[in-house]
């Protein structure tokens, strides 16, 4: 996240932080879905792990929707060059770099430390 925030600040690789941004969102979303014992699957459809978010009652879901909304067709878009037409739109990026440094702790403060209990 720090090297990603370094390069949006600089206005440097729009579509790599886009894409490094869709797979740090992915992470997140399985690390959640594994605290909430969800079998890891090889599967990167954000709009799917959401689901499966929502199933589960995440409270991390309304905090998730709108950046998987934003970032969902980020994976086909980095493979088939073209398609993103839109100019880079770096404020929007550092917002999107900001929430999701805030699900990032509140996932954090959630996990168990290895020998302790639940916080």
């Amino acid at each position: 996240m720090a090297g990603i925030r370094k390069l949006a600040d600089a206005e440097t690789g729009f579509e790599m932080c886009r894409s490094k941004l869709a797979e740090v969102l992915e992470k997140l979303m399985k690390a959640e879905l594994i605290r909430l014992g969800w079998s890891l699957e090889k599967i990167h459809d954000l709009r799917k792990l959401l689901g499966e978010l929502e199933v589960r009652h995440s409270g991390l879901t309304a905090a998730l929707r709108p950046l998987v909304t934003g970032y969902a067709d980020i994976y086909f878009m980095s493979r088939y060059p073209g398609f993103d037409l839109e100019d880079p739109d770096w404020p929007a990026l550092r917002q999107d770099v900001s929430a999701l440094r805030s699900i990032l702790e509140k996932l954090k403060a959630r996990l168990t430390p290895p020998g302790g209990t639940e916080p």
